[in-house]
């Protein structure tokens, strides 16, 4: 369904990852990659939102780095991701690549763009919806939310997180529920990374349904 194409950003032309849907696009979504790449479930990922009607585009960070970076879930690639996205700058580089596949989105025919994100993309959707202008975000599991959870969202805004998830805590959680009454804050019975169904912490109920209130916030907020 996909197609990999050139992405023009402030940090420097990076690839990305587009999927068409079958007729005219409902709206945009831009998919924030793990720590791991625009591997093979982010591609899986973003041909879903193309399936239920968005144009989708995962943008390739890791590409200011490397080109042809995709990681599988082991110890050893997880400190690989991790060193990647901990480089100097590479976080600002990410937020400036996302408005970029908003643009891009926006010239594809997308009226209105939301911004999704997993692991260390739920942090890059928080710093969307802080720092750029979509039209919502929702925001998965992002370890390094807590960490700028001064900054304000300016757009609408839902979280998802497991309580099992010893990265982040619940009382991390449920200090971001107090300074952001109006984000709304999901946590499910599960741990990180529930809803890639390509770690061992896959959670299918949770996953389902996290995704279906991301499927109905983005219906009310981008088409």
């Amino acid at each position: 369904m996909g197609e990999d194409i050139r992405l023009k950003s402030a940090a420097g032309e990076i690839g990305a990852y587009l999927a068409k849907p079958a007729g005219t696009p409902k709206g945009g979504i831009v998919v924030i990659q793990e720590i791991f790449g625009v591997n093979q479930h982010i591609r899986k990922v973003t041909d879903f939102f193309a399936s239920q009607g968005y144009i989708a585009l995962a943008p390739r960070f890791f590409d200011h780095i490397k080109t042809g970076i995709e990681l599988g879930y082991t110890p050893d690639t997880i400190a690989e991701g991790r060193g990647y996205v901990m480089t100097p700058g590479f976080t600002d580089k990410a937020v400036q690549d996302t408005d970029a596949a908003i643009k891009e989105l926006k010239t594809r025919g997308a009226r209105k763009v939301g911004v999704t994100g997993y692991c260390w993309g739920g942090t890059i959707s928080w710093l969307a919806a802080t720092r750029l202008k979509p039209d919502a975000v929702s925001g998965y599991y992002g370890g390094g939310i807590h960490g700028a959870r001064n900054e304000k969202p300016t757009v609408p805004t839902q979280l998802h997180f497991g309580d099992k998830d010893m990265h982040i805590p619940m009382t991390h959680v449920n200090e971001l529920r107090k300074l952001h009454p109006d984000v709304q804050i999901f946590d499910y019975p599960a741990d990180h990374g529930f809803h890639c169904d390509e770690r061992g912490s896959w959670d299918a109920a949770a996953s389902k349904q996290a995704m279906a209130r991301t499927l109905e916030f983005f219906g009310e907020h981008v088409g």
